[in-house]
């Protein structure tokens, strides 16, 4: 039995961004950044990957979505060709948020936890001791590399 299923969950790294395909379809694309399990040897921590989606109501499902908002989606993975190369990208099916990103110009911060797995009292007074982000620096996420042609999406059309 072959199977070809993606569940992914990460932070938008970049916003959905429409563009009106030859065909006249509309195509949808936008960009996560997800987490590698931990590695003492691994230098990139995250990768960024690609979703794309024709589909109206997967669409209206992206409506109000902002940077670093954690979201979830499900799909296919496909590879997608034109002339002078080819990428893989997640042709998504269903997406949701999961949590909106914090406001602008308050950064993400965990609380610590005491031995006992409560907040300290510095954390419950808004002393953090420091910053910790939640989201994977976008330097330290792959370049999706070269954008395909408008021309030939119509070939990654018929092999999807």
């Amino acid at each position: 039995m072959h199977r070809n299923e993606v569940l992914l969950a990460g932070r938008l790294s970049m916003e959905p961004a429409h563009r009106e395909l030859p065909s006249g379809a509309l195509l949808t694309q936008w960009r996560l950044a997800v987490r590698r399990p931990a590695s003492r040897s691994a230098r990139q921590r995250s990768d960024a990957i690609e979703c794309v989606t024709l589909d109206d109501g997967v669409r209206d499902m992206l409506a109000g979505w902002r940077l670093d908002d954690l979201v979830e989606v499900e799909g296919a993975l496909r590879r997608r060709w034109w002339r002078g190369g080819s990428r893989y990208e997640i042709e998504v099916r269903t997406a949701r948020r999961v949590e909106a990103a914090a406001p602008r110009g308050r950064p993400r911060r965990r609380t610590r936890q005491a031995d006992d797995g409560t907040a300290t009292e510095a954390d419950q007074a808004g002393d953090t001791g420091g910053e910790v982000a939640d989201a994977p620096a976008p330097d330290e996420a792959c370049s999706g590399g070269a954008e395909p042609a408008d021309e030939t999406i119509s070939q990654w059309r018929r092999s999807a």
